[in-house]
């Protein structure tokens, strides 16, 4: 009996004098859903956080009818107010074109979204054919410049196009398409009703699924720029509401990946973790101690008791 209460007494010993172990962070296992901002598409913020050199190339031919270009220039506007417009975040410029084609601005010119958006207003149509090769080349030989305002390419900046166009190339755009590709320009392609979509197809980068659109009237297109606005904002995936991670979430490019406090172990799911904690406080090391000084208590007890019981005769 003295023994098993020496050892209980070191075990208790032991485990109060361990350091108490870490308590396991509660994971966000009900987020709050992420509520609509009130007024629609005007209350939305900027895109932040992700320069871009972007250029829009817009079909003004003579299938595109007025009141049709007008509603591109509206696309283009609503374009812009998503964009974080600035001379180090995006700058913006715009090729138009038909049979011929005209840098209406280029992207060293408008720093601001109010004066870009009044240029934009002030763009007219073309008329006759439909040369979208030729306005390709342009984007790579005459505003994707450092001299005309793009970024060099040291910076890392991407130098990307959206072309919008509702017939089909009458000259030649799968070559020239794929130069500027390899240039390392990314290549966006809004078809609109007549549009042809294998053209659209030819020009566009890869994967073709993210980067060709199409609408059936120019009526609709401006419902492309919540599309354009998700792919160009830099959005946070460890923001509060878009993760899943127990514990630690980490960015990795437009994805995440997560990760445990010291002392968990994330679970197969790749999302949650485990903490190495057991029923018992005292390790197999630390019993032994026990018992070795339960034996040392057994020991020191049997001498005193022999010592006692000499005493006590020596005395009688």
């Amino acid at each position: 009996m003295g023994r098993a209460l020496g050892i209980l007494r070191c075990c208790l010993a032991l485990a109060l004098a361990l350091p108490p172990l870490p308590a396991a962070p509660r994971g966000p296992a009900l987020r709050p859903r992420r509520q609509p901002r009130p007024g629609g598409r005007s209350a939305d913020p900027a895109c932040k956080n992700r320069p871009l050199d972007l250029l829009f190339i817009v079909d003004s031919s003579r299938s595109v009818r007025p009141e049709e270009f007008e509603k591109v220039k509206l696309f283009l506007s609503e374009m812009i107010d998503t964009l974080d417009v600035g001379e180090r975040t995006t700058r913006v410029a715009v090729v138009n074109y038909a049979s011929t084609v005209r840098v209406e601005f280029p992207l060293r010119t408008h720093f601001d979204r109010v004066s870009l958006k009044e240029a934009v207003s002030h763009i007219a149509p073309l008329s006759a054919g439909t040369m979208t090769g030729l306005a390709i080349r342009t984007a790579m030989e005459e505003v994707f410049t450092e001299e005309m305002g793009a970024r060099p390419a040291t910076f890392s900046i991407p130098r990307v196009v959206i072309v919008v166009t509702d017939g089909r190339p009458q000259d030649q755009v799968q070559g020239v398409a794929a130069s500027a590709r390899t240039a390392g320009i990314e290549i966006y392609a809004v078809g609109v009703g007549r549009a042809d979509v294998q053209s659209l197809r030819m020009m566009a980068s890869e994967p073709l699924d993210e980067h060709v659109f199409y609408v059936e009237t120019y009526g609709v297109i401006e419902k492309l720029t919540s599309r354009f606005r998700e792919t160009f904002c830099a959005v946070d995936p460890c923001a509060p509401g878009r993760h899943e991670c127990d514990q630690i979430c980490v960015s990795n490019n437009r994805s995440y990946v997560c990760d445990c406090y010291e002392g968990y172990t994330l679970n197969p799911d790749k999302t949650t973790c485990s903490g190495a904690i057991t029923s018992s406080l005292v390790t197999a090391e630390e019993s032994c101690k026990c018992e070795a000084i339960a034996a040392l208590q057994d020991s020191v007890t049997s001498r005193l008791e022999a010592l006692s019981t000499k005493y006590i005769l020596f005395l009688t």
